[in-house]
């Protein structure tokens, strides 16, 4: 009788914490390995073709993964990425908190859209991805509040597209939410987890 065939090693393109926590709790096992992705110079190039968000999010997430394929044969890597568009506008993680405060002034009494896509990818060939969107109002709330709220949380909005963490005090932010949790968070989970568990990876 032949030796059964060894489980798929997952591989997560990424560097973000938030990614690797929600498969970490999810008791689904990585190892990270950060790409190296010039994300501003495909964002530009989308802006200047008018390319919509969701496709520029599914092309970083493929480029992502694509970039350190190969220094995984066989793995599963999963590329990640997540954009952030209000009224034609795309958004980036501020660089700083002044740049945070700016950001959320912008988005303040507005609807926007959180764009998540996660590619997967084996031996450089794309074998799943999947988007999805929600749509996120904010609250018209006070400029002291705003500054209370980065006071209060500091540095850690920076390592959000939205400069703000739904699952923590940027909640008191919103007016109203519609669409997955965890597309807010940056990542589709509950089809990725389907498609892991089909291939070996998580359980049935």
């Amino acid at each position: 009788m032949s030796a059964p065939l060894p489980l798929p090693q997952l591989v997560l393109a990424s560097g973000s914490r938030t990614r690797a926590a929600m498969l970490e709790q999810a008791g689904v096992s990585a190892i990270l390995d950060k790409p190296l992705v010039d994300e501003d110079e495909v964002k530009a190039a989308g802006r200047a073709e008018g390319v919509p968000a969701d496709i520029v999010a599914e092309a970083l997430a493929e480029l992502k993964a694509q970039r350190i394929t190969r220094r995984h044969p066989g793995a599963l890597v999963v590329g990640a990425d997540q954009m952030l568009e209000c009224e034609g506008r795309w958004f980036d993680k501020p660089a700083d908190l002044a740049a945070a405060r700016a950001q959320l002034l912008d988005l303040r009494g507005r609807t926007h859209r959180l764009v998540s896509c996660a590619v997967v990818v084996r031996d450089g060939e794309r074998i799943w991805h999947k988007v999805d969107s929600a749509r996120l109002t904010m609250r018209n709330f006070t400029e002291a509040f705003l500054d209370e709220y980065l006071t209060r949380v500091g540095d850690d909005v920076l390592h959000s597209v939205g400069a703000y963490q739904l699952e923590g005090l940027g909640a008191q932010l919103f007016q109203r939410v519609e669409g997955d949790f965890f597309t807010i968070l940056g990542l589709p989970l509950l089809p990725l987890l389907g498609f892991l568990r089909v291939h070996g990876v998580g359980r049935e």
